[in-house]
C-alpha cells in the first residue's frame, strides 16, 4: 500500500492538507505554481517533516507524526528528479550512475551502469560531464541516475519530461511514480491518475480524461484552462427529453438534464474554446448560435483566438480563420454535448 496523508503550514496563511493513495503505474499532480505540489514531494522523499499525518511506501511507515516516525531520506529508496540538474558536474555520465549503483559489486556494478546507458540510448554521452550534454540527455541521464538504484518509488519534479521519456521509464521500471507536471496533453497520453492541486488542497483527482472532460467546481475547470465559464440560473428542466435551459447574462442555452438540480439553481457554464464553432453571417436555425461582435484576435503556434464580446473565446483552425476574417457578422455555436454544467 502506497499512501500519504500530509499536512503542512506554507506561509503565508496557507495549509497543506492533501491525502491520497499511489498505485503502480504513473500519478500526476497537476496546478498552478505555488500549489504545493512540490512540498507534496518533498515530504514524501524526507526532505521537509510535516506537521502531522502519515506516509506509507509498500506497506512500509516513513512518516507517522503521533508515533514520531520519520524515516531520514536516504533510507526511505525513493528516487527524486529535482526541477534543477541534480547530476555530479564534476563527474561524467558513467561515473554518475557508478556512484549511484555502488552498493553493488564492482563487477554487478558494471553490468547494471552498462545496461542503464543502452536502455536511455545515452552511449554517446557516457563519457561526458553533464555541461557537455544536450538538455534531454541530461534530463534522461538523471532519470537513469535515479533508476540504478531501484528504488520503490520514482518522484519526478516539473522538468519539461516527454511522453517519449515517460514511456521509456515505464518500459524500464513498475515502481509507482508520481510526477508534478503541468503539460495536460502528457497527462492525456501517458499518465495512468491526475490530481488537482489547489492551495494545498486536493480538489479533483481520477482519470486524466474523467478530469478533463467533467471537472467539479470551477476553480478546477479555471486551472484546466477552460476559459469559457459562464454564470447562469436554470430556468427549464426536462428529464423525458433529457434537456434544459440555461439562462446566462447575454444569451439562453439549450443543454442535456441536469440531475440533481431544481429551475431556479445557479450555475455555471463550462466549454472549450476549441470546442465552439463560429458562422459567418445568417445560417440555417440550429440550436445555441449567438450573436457575437468580434473584439480581439490572438494568433497562436497552431491556431487563432477569437475573442468576442461577453467575454466568448473561440480557437479556430489558421486556415479556417483566413478564409472567414473578412467576415463582419459572426455568430459563435454553443454545441449541447460540449456544454459542461458545474
Amino acid at each position: 500500500m502506497n499512501h500519504a496523508r500530509i499536512g503542512k503550514k506554507i506561509p503565508p496563511g496557507v495549509s497543506l492538507e492533501v491525502e491520497f493513495g499511489f498505485a503502480a503505474g504513473v500519478t500526476a499532480l497537476f496546478g498552478a505554481q505555488g500549489a504545493g505540489k512540490t512540498l507534496i514531494l518533498e515530504c514524501i522523499a524526507g526532505f521537509v517533516r510535516p506537521d502531522s499525518g502519515r506516509i506509507l511506501l509498500d506497506d512500509a511507515i516513513l512518516f507517522d507524526a503521533e508515533s514520531r516516525v520519520n524515516v531520514p531520506p536516504r533510507r526511505r529508496n525513493c528516487g527524486y528528479i529535482f526541477q534543477r540538474d541534480a547530476l555530479f558536474p564534476h563527474m561524467t555520465l558513467r561515473q554518475n550512475l557508478t556512484f549511484a549503483a555502488r552498493r553493488w559489486p564492482r563487477l554487478e556494478r558494471t553490468r547494471r551502469v552498462g545496461e542503464t546507458l543502452e536502455r536511455f540510448e545515452l552511449g554517446g554521452a557516457a563519457a561526458s560531464r553533464p555541461r557537455e550534454i544536450a538538455a534531454p540527455q541530461k534530463l534522461a541521464g538523471s532519470v537513469a541516475r535515479a533508476l540504478i538504484g531501484e528504488p520503490k518509488l520514482l518522484l519526478i519534479d516539473d522538468r519539461g519530461l516527454d511522453e517519449a521519456l515517460l514511456r521509456q521509464i515505464r518500459a524500464v521500471t513498475t515502481v509507482p511514480i508520481l510526477l508534478v507536471t503541468g503539460d495536460l496533453d502528457l497527462c492525456c497520453a501517458a499518465v495512468d491518475e491526475l490530481i488537482v492541486v489547489e492551495a494545498g488542497r486536493i480538489l479533483q483527482h481520477g482519470a486524466p480524461r474523467a478530469v478533463l472532460d467533467a471537472p467539479d467546481s470551477v476553480a478546477v475547470a479555471r486551472l484546466l484552462g477552460i476559459p469559457n465559464l459562464f454564470e447562469g440560473t436554470i430556468k427549464g428542466l426536462d428529464p423525458g427529453r433529457n434537456s434544459s435551459l440555461l439562462e446566462c447574462e447575454h444569451f439562453e442555452l439549450a443543454g442535456p438534464y441536469i440531475p440533481g438540480h431544481f429551475r431556479g439553481d445557479r450555475v455555471w457554464v463550462a466549454v472549450r474554446a476549441e470546442d465552439l464553432r463560429v458562422h459567418a453571417g445568417d445560417v440555417e436555425a440550429r440550436a445555441n448560435l449567438v450573436a457575437a461582435q468580434l473584439v480581439r484576435v490572438s494568433h497562436r503556434a497552431r491556431s487563432v483566438r477569437m475573442e468576442f464580446a461577453g467575454g466568448i473565446l473561440v480557437d479556430l483552425a489558421r486556415e479556417e480563420f483566413e478564409q472567414r476574417k473578412d467576415n463582419k457578422n459572426w455568430q459563435v455555436e454553443f454545441p449541447p454535448e460540449a456544454l459542461r454544467v458545474l
